[in-house]
């Protein structure tokens, strides 16, 4: 790695963010924690960076993409993540828990509703143009002043203009340019209802069929909208959960690859096995070792 290369956790290597709501700059994070070293780390809140002139690599669940200035990035609670910048970056970081959320009337469907915070799937910087930076710098100094105030409704105030921010946002993000459109808004319900039910049942449902049955679709029709909207069939999505959960176990528990499998629903060691070399291109062990050597 070039000497220039600075690797730290933005939110300051919390578990638990100490209030329900932070926010930092990236130079008072720099000056803090510039130079320490970090790991692919998750947490149980929110994550939202925006560079501003930054630079350097952002590699959540395990993908990499290049920090640019004005990119936004938005990490979800139990996604892996790892910033590595080039020195002195400036941008801001906000941190929330959804009780965050909840406190301040921000329904939990709302940010599901959101193309913003993905649970496995691709998740890109969202590009600010010269009129969204214009309209989004409103916010987020208005939440910025407001969160080193002394007034006892700050929080109230910032959870209100950090709505306005997501919605903003959410209007200008388009995860998948190339998609067909009509189909991703005939069969958006059935997309948003199979994710969730994936997060719910991947350990115990493997099978297209299972989920299918549970949608009262048939898998066929399931596989076509879901190839539509997220350009990979159901059948990829089912097994690219799995494979993140395996990676995710691998570098967060000290279970054998044997137990991984046998908590995701794989009877047999030897077809977890290479039921993850297949996808993954690597056994578990090599994946493990190619991170911890990072």
């Amino acid at each position: 790695m070039p000497a220039k290369d600075k690797i730290y956790s933005l939110d300051l290597n919390y578990n638990d963010i100490p209030m329900p709501f932070v926010m930092k700059t990236m130079e008072e994070i720099d000056q803090q924690l510039g130079g320490i070293s970090d790991i692919p780390h998750r947490h149980n809140y929110y994550t939202v960076i925006w560079s501003f002139t930054a630079t350097g690599r952002h590699v959540i669940d395990f993908k990499e993409y290049p920090i640019l200035p004005n990119h936004l990035f938005f990490v979800s609670p139990e996604q892996v993540h790892q910033i590595i910048t080039d020195p002195n970056p400036t941008g801001y970081v906000i941190l929330f828990t959804p009780e965050f959320l909840e406190k301040n009337s921000i329904r939990e469907d709302f940010i599901a509703n959101l193309k913003l915070f993905q649970k496995s799937d691709e998740t890109p910087p969202l590009p600010l143009n010269d009129k969204m930076i214009g309209t989004l710098t409103l916010f987020v100094n208005q939440m910025f002043s407001s969160f080193h105030s002394e007034n006892e409704l700050r929080f109230e105030t910032i959870g209100a203009y950090l709505k306005l921010f997501l919605i903003e946002c959410n209007n200008h993000c388009s995860l998948n340019p190339g998609s067909n459109t009509q189909n991703i808004e005939v069969g958006k319900t059935l997309v948003k209802n199979f994710k969730e039910i994936v997060e719910k049942h991947y350990p115990e449902w493997h099978q297209v069929k299972d989920y299918a049955e549970a949608l009262y679709v048939s898998p066929n029709y399931l596989n076509e909208v879901i190839k539509s909207s997220i350009n990979i069939s159901a059948k990829e999505f089912i097994q690219n959960r799995l494979i993140l959960e395996a990676k995710r176990m691998a570098i967060f528990t000290t279970k054998s690859s044997k137990e991984i499998g046998y908590d995701l629903g794989f009877d047999d060691p030897s077809h977890f096995s290479k039921f993850f070399k297949s996808n993954a291109r690597q056994s578990l062990q090599e994946f493990k070792e190619s991170i911890v050597s990072n």
